[in-house]
């Protein structure tokens, strides 16, 4: 046990600063922000993720902000049977663009967005099984050029991810927000 907790701190250390280098975007800005946004790519190591992410379809998250500036979000998977909706609320933190979940111990940051076209957003959620990642490509249609998807891969070493976890979203209009 006496050798385990060094490991465990290291690890936690290590973890902290990996979450602290994960860059924002410069002059986040909420109003241009929100809306609705399609998920078109996504790639992670959560072990759920990479059981389902061949059959994956294009998800779509309705985003707003509370006058706090937290930010609110409805999303509506499609899933086999049904549309799963999900409610998430995310507090601010003390930088725009970085928002924390407590609840459900999840760290969100918008990485890189041009507002019009699409955003990358990585998240990470801590849980009893460990850590897990997420990158995912956000785009206002569903139609997604080579040139953001090769952007978008070449951004997943830069945060622990590899190919093998990524999935492109089959198109879906089977679920609205």
């Amino acid at each position: 046990m006496m050798v385990m907790l060094p490991c465990l701190v290291l690890a936690l250390l290590c973890l902290l600063q990996a979450e602290a280098e994960i860059p924002v975007q410069p002059d986040f800005d909420t109003e241009k922000f929100a809306g609705t946004w399609h998920v078109v790519a996504a790639a992670s190591n959560c072990s759920v993720f990479l059981k389902m992410k061949d059959g994956m379809k294009s998800s779509i998250a309705a985003i707003s902000f509370t006058p706090e500036g937290n930010l609110a979000m409805n999303l509506v998977w499609p899933m086999p049977d049904k549309c799963q909706k999900f409610e998430l609320l995310f507090q601010r933190s003390g930088q725009a663009g970085h928002y924390v979940a407590a609840e459900e111990k999840r760290d969100m940051r918008v990485m890189q967005t041009d507002y019009s076209h699409y955003a990358i957003v990585h998240q990470l959620q801590h849980n009893e099984q460990g850590t897990s990642a997420a990158l995912q490509l956000l785009m206002r249609e569903q139609d997604l050029s080579a040139e953001l998807l090769q952007k978008f891969k070449e951004l997943l070493p830069s945060v622990g991810l590899t190919q093998d976890m990524l999935t492109i979203m089959l198109k879906s209009s089977e679920c609205q927000a």
